[in-house]
Formats: C-alpha cells, sequence, structure tokens
C-alpha cells in the first residue's frame, strides 16, 4: 500500500497537471517534485509536507499540511497570484480520487505571493489542509 502522503501527492499533482486553466497559465504542464534545469518560467513545484495521525476509535486517518510553490519572473505579482488563483480552483474543495486512500476533505487554507531575494522571481505559496483515511 502507497503511503497516505505519497497518494495525496499524485492526486494533486494529476489534478493540477490536467486543469487546463493551470497549463494554460504555465504555458504547459509545468508542475515539479524536482526542477529539470533550464525550465522556463513559470511553473508549479512541491514544497513542504506535513503528515499528522488523525486517527479515530475506528478509522486509522491522517491530516495532511501540503504547500505548492509558484516561481514566476513576469514583472509584478498579477502572474503569480493568477496561477495561485487556478490552483486554488482547481483543488478546493475537490473530491480528488486517491489510490489507496479516501480523502476526507482538501481545504485551501491560504496563498501569498512575495519577491524572492534575487530581486528577479516572485515567488508564491498556496497552503492545504487535507484529511485522508484508509481506503476501503
Amino acid at each position: 500500500m502507497t503511503s497516505a502522503s505519497l497518494d495525496l501527492q499524485k492526486s494533486l499533482y494529476l489534478a493540477v497537471k490536467s486543469d487546463a486553466a493551470i497549463t494554460s497559465l504555465l504555458g504547459g504542464p509545468k508542475i515539479f517534485d524536482d526542477v529539470p534545469q533550464r525550465t522556463d518560467y513559470p511553473y508549479i513545484t512541491f514544497g513542504q509536507s506535513l503528515v499528522r495521525d488523525w486517527s479515530t476509535g475506528g478509522e486509522d486517518g491522517h491530516e495532511h499540511l501540503v504547500t505548492l510553490h509558484v516561481w514566476s519572473r513576469a514583472a509584478g505579482r498579477k502572474e503569480a497570484s493568477e496561477i495561485l488563483a487556478a490552483i486554488e480552483s482547481a483543488l478546493h474543495d475537490q473530491a480528488l480520487t486517491l489510490a489507496d486512500h479516501h480523502l476526507v476533505n482538501l481545504r485551501h487554507e491560504y496563498s501569498d505571493v512575495r519577491r524572492d531575494p534575487d530581486g528577479e522571481t516572485f515567488h508564491g505559496l498556496a497552503r492545504f489542509r487535507a484529511v485522508t483515511e484508509v481506503g476501503d
């Protein structure tokens, strides 16, 4: 059985990669766990993933805090903000299918855009909270 965290990441990846609005804003399905060298901006990466036990008396479960990062070199925050909004629209409260687990809920917690220290890159963060249970 796949770990709940990996199962959730695979499902999130497929949902973001297959979303037409996101791929249009990115100029293709550019979502990565490890970014290939010389990848053109903008793109999305998986960031920190925190998993906690969320079991009840009768069900094994996990709470997940997952962060997606948006990287943009466009002038201003607009591009990163639009990509973050599209990610929220594609994932918030969606009933994604996981291979070995059941997704109880998926909620957007917050988004933030800031300029990176290099002065050229805008860095967006989207944090999601999910609860999973072992599948049937």
